[in-house]
């Protein structure tokens, strides 16, 4: 079979490999390297990241076994426990602040007797109002289930102004369909529990990681294109299906798997009636990041979170403390790189002007602005794309990944994705993966 993978981030790449061997694959990326979202690049000889900082772990062992057969684990990768805090302000400035430790709610006996009588006091009108086994589908939005799964002192104080930063809207507006699988789900006696016990929570996605030791997540993704016929710096603007195959760059294949933006996609699509999606793909809602490469003095910390309502940013990735390698030789004794993540587009200007008010003595690089990375979804949304899905399959084009299923994947969840349409793929062919 002769398929066509069109973008080379991780889920181009990811079913690229699953295929190859046994198929005839093609990959075409419009970049001059792999890795989509996960791509990184070297400034000063420091590691930037630059959008988000991809780290691996999964809670799916296939997806585990996959990666591990890819790489030799002990000699290419470091393992980590995650090390994250939140910074809550102190004194009226977001320069003083409070290390909590994350996750907040197993916490709070680091605040003050006040916020403690006010949390304790949540969990009993939670008890009242929710109940003490409140189940996911028992919340009618996000902002619901932060209200009500954490109490409105923690909502407050960190869920609404952190949260608020990264999507920009409304809370009360984002879908609890959206966010299955992807949310923590403590009762309020573990909570009391774990603040009486002073619990170190070791259970949430991601708190122990496995790192690149060089090159992060780039190195994955080179990792993974070798042995690809992959066709880079391909700008695609027509995928067109005539007489039961399908023509991309003049190349006539039996599939299509399409792993870059179904915004692009729909456009793209030739021979195949797409029209009455068009409008409402085009209507798919979606936020960008400012992601800026700092030095910043030395911690401990993987991931900083930051409600603080006295400036813009959401979070802090400490990059340099996942590999050492991660900093150049520029970087002075006592500092180290990290990212800084910003919604959305901000000036240059308005970036050194939001590092003068983040703590940690942030001194700016490079900056670079990613128009798509977070996809947001209404009731609606995932419908709309099965049906496209069903409509596409029978002349054999697919889709999949982060800006394909508009889904919130991180990495793993992508690999996993990318992993249960080839398995369909295959079972379809009547070939066992």
């Amino acid at each position: 079979m002769k398929y066509a993978i069109i973008g080379g981030g991780i889920s181009g790449l990811s079913v690229a490999n699953l295929l190859n061997g046994k198929n005839n694959v093609t990959v075409y990326e419009k970049e001059s390297q792999p890795g989509g979202l996960i791509k990184c690049r070297r400034v000063n000889g420091s590691l930037f990241h630059t959008c988000g900082g991809h780290v691996f772990n999964s809670k799916r062992q296939d997806v585990l076994d996959w990666f591990w057969s890819k790489f030799t684990r002990e000699e290419e990768f470091s393992k980590a426990d995650r090390n994250s805090c939140v910074f809550m302000d102190k004194n009226g400035t977001s320069l003083e602040h409070d290390n909590i430790p994350y996750p907040i709610e197993n916490h709070m006996y680091l605040f003050d007797e006040a916020t403690q009588k006010a949390f304790y006091e949540d969990l009993e009108e939670i008890d009242n109002v929710k109940g003490v086994n409140a189940n996911f589908t028992d919340y009618e939005s996000f902002g619901n289930f932060l209200r009500w799964r954490f109490g409105k002192t923690l909502y407050n104080l960190y869920f609404q102004p952190y949260n608020e930063k990264v999507w920009r809207r409304d809370l009360t507006t984002i879908p609890m369909s959206w966010m299955e699988g992807k949310l923590p789900m403590p009762t309020t006696r573990e909570m009391r529990e774990n603040n009486a016990n002073k619990v170190i929570e070791k259970v949430f996605v991601h708190s122990t990681f496995w790192y690149e030791q060089k090159d992060g997540s780039q190195y994955i993704a080179n990792k993974l294109a070798e042995g690809l016929n992959i066709n880079y710096d391909s700008e695609i603007n027509s995928i067109e299906y005539k007489n039961g195959k399908w023509i991309v760059c003049g190349e006539e294949f039996d599939k299509v798997v399409f792993c870059g933006n179904i915004k692009d996609m729909v456009i793209m699509i030739k021979g195949v009636d797409v029209d009455a999606f068009k409008v409402p793909v085009e209507a798919l809602e979606y936020h960008g990041t400012t992601s800026v490469f700092c030095e910043i003095d030395k911690n401990p910390y993987s991931w900083i979170y930051q409600p603080s309502r006295l400036h813009k940013s959401h979070r802090i990735i400490c990059t340099g403390n996942f590999s050492q390698t991660n900093n150049g030789t520029t970087v002075p004794e006592g500092r180290i790189t990290a990212t800084i993540e910003f919604t959305d587009e901000i000036s240059k200007e308005d970036i050194l002007d939001n590092l003068s008010k983040i703590p940690l003595n942030p001194q700016y690089i490079d900056h670079q602005y990613n128009k798509y990375t977070y996809p947001i979804q209404d009731a609606n949304t995932r419908g709309m794309i099965k049906l496209l899905k069903d409509s596409l399959a029978p002349s054999g084009f697919f889709f999949t990944g982060r800006f394909a299923d508009w889904e919130y994947y991180n990495m793993d969840v992508a690999i996993g994705a990318a992993m249960d349409l080839v398995n369909k793929l295959m079972s379809d062919e009547n070939t066992i993966y």
